[in-house]
């Protein structure tokens, strides 16, 4: 014959069949589980933070936009936030731009 018996008795017993296929699938799904709890997790943790700020957003509150531009809210809309960056000059630029809520009195201190 031309299959010797040590390839026939591993493949009829010992760890054949579906034992076999889920060890050697094993390692894979471990570093999904490890991809999951380092990567995926913490980053829906940050997005709901960061909604949850902008949901929060209200007149008077200090930001900084994406861009870097420090302002003080003056008006609030659905979509779009009206900062007021210098005396007399305001920008209207949309919600999801703000990056940071900065604590009250921090743009006077600069």
């Amino acid at each position: 014959m031309f299959i010797s018996n040590a390839y026939a008795q591993s493949a009829v017993g010992g760890l054949g069949g579906l034992g076999g296929n889920l060890t050697s699938f094993l390692p894979i799904i471990l570093m999904f589980v490890v991809l999951y709890f380092l990567m995926i997790r913490p980053q829906m943790k940050r997005q709901k933070e960061q909604k949850s700020m902008m949901d929060a957003l209200a007149k008077g509150d200090e930001v900084v936009t994406a861009g870097g531009i420090l302002g003080k809210i003056t008006k609030v809309a659905d979509a779009y936030v009206t900062l007021e960056i210098a005396v007399g000059t305001e920008v209207v630029i949309q919600k999801v731009a703000v990056s940071t809520l900065l604590p009250k009195g921090t743009i006077k201190s600069l």
